[in-house]
């Protein structure tokens, strides 16, 4: 993705909604990941904290921390981001974080412009797979479709791993150079 800044257009409301993505990481965004995490209704308390401790890390250790933002900006606010980072050890592996879209966004597209956009920087290092997680919980349905409407593939299973019942799902997907 040689300019980080694209748009994407969809549909919100019945209007047309435009996106830019910015890679740039600004204190702003700790408090726009923890709204849209916290909106989604997917996440525990402990969760939101996570996500928006993962931004201050990026914001105080720089690249040294791993973690890696895009942020889909409409109006000066953020309605959805990615993060993610290397697998330490690997060649070529790595992890989807986060990927979260405001509920106002939901269903316009912007979530699969956002992975496009992550898998293309991927690719443009070299990468050879990357994973994501998620819950097996029945609330995580449309997280498992989406990441199969991706290219995903469900590689593993950890039963039990949240929690008793709450099995941990990975899925992983090979990147094609560009």
């Amino acid at each position: 993705m040689g300019d980080p800044t694209k748009s994407v257009k969809g549909a919100s409301g019945g209007s047309p909604v435009e996106h830019e993505v910015r890679q740039e990481v600004r204190a702003s965004d700790v408090e726009a990941v923890r709204s849209i995490v916290r909106a989604t209704g997917f996440f525990s308390d402990d969760e939101v904290s996570i996500a928006a401790e993962l931004v201050e890390e990026r914001l105080r250790d720089g690249l040294a921390s791993g973690y890696e933002f895009l942020f889909a900006d409409r109006d000066g606010k953020v309605q959805g981001y990615s993060c993610f980072g290397e697998v330490p050890g690997t060649s070529g592996s790595y992890d989807l974080y986060w990927i979260a879209v405001g509920p106002s966004c939901q269903g316009a597209g912007l979530g699969t412009y956002l992975m496009q956009c992550t898998e293309a920087i991927l690719c443009e290092r070299g990468a050879r797979r990357v994973f994501a997680e998620t819950s097996g919980r029945a609330q995580y349905a449309p997280t498992r479709k989406f990441y199969l409407r991706c290219g995903y593939a469900l590689e593993a299973t950890l039963a039990d791993f949240y929690a008793s019942g709450d099995d941990k799902l990975i899925f992983g997907k090979e990147l094609q150079a560009i």
